[in-house]
């Protein structure tokens, strides 16, 4: 038998363990229908398109899990709490098995941060997957890419460069021991979304981002909305076992300071509230009045780096 589109969406979609009491009306009409409380609003979109954002033998578990998960860092960038998504699916044709792992991905990351899912629209063309996620957070306390200020310290969330290294050995670009493999492709595939620490940085951060397109990309936008610049110790960047051991210094910096989808949160915080900093982080620098991001290696002497990040276009 074949499924039509409002058979897919009732049989892989529509039933969801999560079901808030804020959804007046979800899944099923011309438009959903939420009640907000009396908080602000926060919106954010992405889309993964195959062969761009994920390779094509990528599970399909994993793109569901990961098309949330990006969406979902968004949120914690600005301080806010997830509520509610929408998704926008194009299939090259309905495959039944594909659909169930994908929406598995998606339920599963879900129903860790109480998300419903309550609309969308499915289309036939090449795989691509838009998310928009909403989330809420009490008024005119989330945290903008404007706010830096100079002496501000820079942080950064867990480790950097473990995604884009997942990406090459993906590639068959680089070799490394097995007992590295399960990690970093976790990194790549099921990015954790830092929703509980972005919570956290309310009244705390002065601004902030998550990283996706590196670390260096990322914190240009934060320099040039703050109109600051940041010199950046290069030595204190938190970098995995797995980096460490598998490749050379300038290899791992590159990974670290460029390479993207590790959905990190990068923020700076006024030197007399970083005692209430109390989750894994590490301080990798500054905000200074000198306009630019200076990065710095041992010695004090300047460290060039080759690639700057990744551009869509």
């Amino acid at each position: 038998m074949t499924l039509h589109e409002f058979d897919i969406i009732e049989k892989f979609f529509s039933q969801q363990s999560v079901r808030r009491s804020d959804v007046i009306l979800g899944i099923g009409d011309d438009a959903a229908i939420v009640q907000a409380p009396q908080q602000d609003l926060i919106l954010t979109i992405d889309t993964l398109v195959e062969g761009v954002h994920f390779l094509e033998n990528t599970s399909a578990f994993d793109i569901g899990f990961k098309a949330l998960a990006v969406n979902l860092s968004d949120l914690a960038a600005m301080g806010a709490t997830p509520a509610w998504i929408t998704l926008a699916l194009t299939l090259p044709e309905v495959d039944e098995n594909w659909l169930k792992d994908f929406s598995c991905g998606i339920f599963e990351l879900a129903q860790r941060y109480n998300v419903q899912l309550i609309g969308g629209d499915l289309t036939r063309g090449p795989l691509a997957i838009t998310i928009q996620a909403h989330g809420l957070i009490p008024h005119n306390q989330a945290i903008k890419r404007q706010g830096a200020k100079k002496d501000d310290l820079i942080y950064v969330t867990h480790t950097l460069g473990d995604a884009a290294m997942g990406l090459l050995y993906a590639q068959k670009k680089i070799s490394i021991n097995s007992i590295f493999e399960k990690v970093i492709l976790t990194r790549l595939h099921r990015p954790e979304p830092r929703i509980p620490i972005g919570e956290k940085l309310r009244g705390i951060a002065s601004a902030a981002i998550d990283i996706s397109d590196g670390l260096v990309a990322d914190l240009g936008h934060i320099l040039k909305k703050s109109d600051v610049g940041a010199i950046i110790y290069v030595d204190h960047l938190p970098l995995s076992r797995a980096l460490y051991e598998s490749l050379s210094y300038d290899q791992r910096m590159e990974l670290a300071l460029s390479g993207g989808d590790d959905y990190e949160l990068c923020f700076t915080v006024p030197p007399e509230k970083k005692k209430l900093l109390n989750f894994e982080c590490t301080c990798i620098g500054m905000i200074t009045d000198i306009k630019g991001l200076h990065l710095q290696s041992k010695n004090g002497r300047p460290y060039v780096l080759k690639t700057p990040g990744y551009q869509h276009f």
